[in-house]
């Protein structure tokens, strides 16, 4: 499928791809985890965790509700990270009782990443939070534009990531 221009969406089309570049930066940036720090709310036996740490149980639960579950490998590409930085980040879960390994049922050889109920409990509490700052972000909009906003962000992701993940035909 090659990408052929709509007519008159230069514009939208700019907007949308500035405002994706704009929140890919501010996750580098780490601007959520510098909000929890800012409001006391990184707190507890994990709070001195690297962001990444949280980033990886991310990644894990992520693969596992879409029965994917993860190696450290398969860990360092979803983080885009290296294969030392994923198993650094692994150790530290796992040390933390955040995450634990278990053979993979099909090939011994593996060794996932599953969630421990720690790790679940922590990334509810970084879920929890993460939905409190997106209703405080459009705590004032009307409930049409939270709709669409809700219906067309979902539906951009899904399209962004059909077209990114798939493999190019010749």
């Amino acid at each position: 499928m090659s990408s052929k221009p709509i007519p008159g969406a230069d514009k939208e089309t700019a907007a949308i791809e500035r405002a994706v570049v704009a929140l890919r930066r501010a996750q580098r940036r780490r601007n959520l985890a510098r909000l929890s720090e800012r409001r006391g709310e990184r707190r507890g036996e994990h709070a001195a965790l690297p962001d990444g740490v949280f980033d990886l149980l991310d990644a894990v639960e992520s693969a596992t509700e879409r029965g994917e579950p993860l190696t450290v490998t398969e860990a360092a590409a979803a983080l885009a990270v290296d294969q030392p930085r994923a198993s650094r980040l692994a150790a530290q879960a796992l040390e933390a009782g955040l995450l634990r390994r278990e053979a993979d049922q099909r090939d011994g050889r593996r060794s996932l990443l599953t969630l421990t109920a720690d790790g679940r409990t922590a990334l509810a509490r970084l879920h929890d939070f993460r939905h409190r700052v997106v209703t405080e972000t459009v705590a004032d909009w009307p409930a049409e534009d939270r709709e669409a906003l809700a219906r067309l962000l979902t539906r951009f992701v899904r399209d962004f990531t059909h077209l990114t993940e798939r493999p190019e035909r010749d």
